[in-house]
């Protein structure tokens, strides 16, 4: 933490100058992709300086550049192993300064909540359903190469000192985790979940928040952003299922999709939403034409309507007998 404290770029991203401020983003991008061993709160204090710095920045033009740095750009590079942390730490913020933001500068953040939604789809998604990417991938070659190594040193330190094991050690190994189908997107959905897409406003079992000793609640919704995530969850979706335009169908088939992961907190939405007109919103969500088309969802049966409408053309009143 004291080396993050340090380091000039945290302060100079909450300045008023955009020079300094781009200089700033572009030091936190090298730093971000260079570390793998940043806390939550570590996180946290690094979210707090980008939010201010998006908070300057007030043309429309500077605003989609910086929010596309900050999303598109920056999140599939990131080592794997702080990604999560990372699109926690977002959420966190975004929920806990929503009541912050201003009229004036609500719009920005609104396109910047869309891009992180956005961009969760595309690595956790459209990548792959274990990895996060391939520029991710890239990016951290030497740095798994170097924990390989650092593993293969420690094995030969345990084997040393325990020459009756033969069976390896691979339990313990962070590199080779379960390879359970879709594992990082069931994260990443749980992630939103817990924050702006959770049914409670308010949860007393949990923990109360201390955050010097790692305990930080992730904030859940506000309402409002509840409405805007919910808004551009299908938009997002289909930037990302490669939708064919002769057929408007995904080019891949509906059994190689985690419908049921990507569809699951907008139902228990809808379902378990304290507030009705989140249950309603939800409801729209879950109601969109484009997941019918796609072989999300069936469309709805009216022909009960229908042969009410017929029966009522039919009947031709009493007779004269």
């Amino acid at each position: 933490m004291a080396d993050l404290a340090k380091t000039p770029f945290v302060r100079e991203l909450a300045s008023s100058d955009k020079k300094i401020r781009d200089k700033a983003t572009d030091s936190l991008a090298l730093f971000l992709r260079s570390r793998t061993d940043l806390s939550l709160l570590e996180l946290l204090k690094l979210w707090k300086g980008l939010f201010f710095c998006f908070y300057h920045s007030d043309r429309p033009l500077t605003q989609q550049a910086l929010a596309r740095n900050l999303s598109y750009t920056l999140v599939p590079t990131l080592p794997r192993a702080t990604v999560h942390r990372f699109l926690r730490a977002f959420w966190i913020t975004i929920g806990r300064e929503w009541h912050s933001i201003d009229r004036l500068r609500l719009d920005k953040y609104l396109l910047l909540i869309r891009s992180y939604v956005g961009v969760g789809f595309q690595i956790f998604l459209k990548s792959g359903s274990t990895s996060t990417s391939t520029s991710t991938q890239q990016t951290n070659g030497s740095t798994k190469k170097r924990k390989r190594e650092e593993t293969a040193k420690s094995k030969k330190k345990r084997s040393s000192k325990s020459k009756r094991d033969t069976q390896p050690d691979s339990d313990n190994d962070s590199d080779n985790p379960p390879n359970e189908p879709w594992s990082d997107l069931q994260s990443y959905i749980t992630l939103l979940s817990e924050g702006p897409l959770n049914p409670l406003n308010f949860n007393p079992a949990e923990p109360t928040a201390d955050e010097k000793n790692g305990v930080i609640p992730m904030p859940h919704g506000p309402d409002g952003l509840r409405y805007h995530v919910l808004d551009v969850w299908i938009d997002e979706l289909e930037k990302v299922l490669d939708i064919d335009s002769e057929t408007g169908k995904p080019k891949k088939s509906v059994d190689d999709i985690p419908v049921e992961i990507l569809l699951a907190p907008v139902e228990k939405l809808k379902r378990e939403g304290l507030h009705k007109p989140v249950r309603i919103r939800a409801g729209e969500t879950l109601s969109d034409e484009r997941l019918v088309q796609w072989g999300f969802r069936e469309g709805k049966v009216i022909e009960d309507e229908e042969s009410e409408d017929e029966s009522e053309e039919e009947w031709g009143g009493f007779g004269d007998d």
